[in-house]
């Protein structure tokens, strides 16, 4: 299922591309070279053959002059309903020291810590009203 998951946002992301490539009346040839990737690696982003790097998509982010940290959604990197996560996440992606592994490793870790936390955060939430609870009867008493 995963993988379907993965096939249908690369299709989504491919379709943006192709959106915003055409609207910025740029052949495939002409963005590939702009963006520093082959001709048929970025026609293969664009049919969603190909998941390209947070690197590769900031590159064609600068090329069509368009926002990465959209690209970064629309490829599933970044979730639009993280909030605060997306900027951890973006300083990750955007670090120029780190490798692309060292991102992707870093990103893993994060998503896995955000994960865990939310697994965690509905028992919390049920003892915390009643504290509250108990603290309202003892202050009114």
């Amino acid at each position: 299922m995963a993988k379907g998951k993965v096939g249908k946002t690369v299709g989504s992301l491919g379709d943006y591309l192709k959106e915003q490539r055409l609207s910025s009346r740029l052949s495939l040839r002409q963005l590939a070279d702009q963006a520093g990737v082959s001709n048929p690696y970025l026609s293969q982003i664009e049919r969603g053959l190909r998941k390209p790097s947070a690197e590769v998509l900031q590159q064609i982010a600068k090329a069509l002059r368009i926002s990465a940290e959209q690209l970064y959604i629309r490829a599933g990197i970044l979730n639009p309903e993280d909030g605060l996560a997306g900027s951890v996440e973006l300083a990750i992606l955007g670090d120029t020291v780190l490798s692309e592994r060292q991102k992707q490793s870093l990103l893993d870790v994060y998503a896995s810590f955000l994960a865990l936390n939310a697994a965690e955060a509905p028992s919390e939430a049920a003892e915390v009203p009643a504290q509250e609870d108990s603290n309202n009867v003892t202050n009114e008493g």
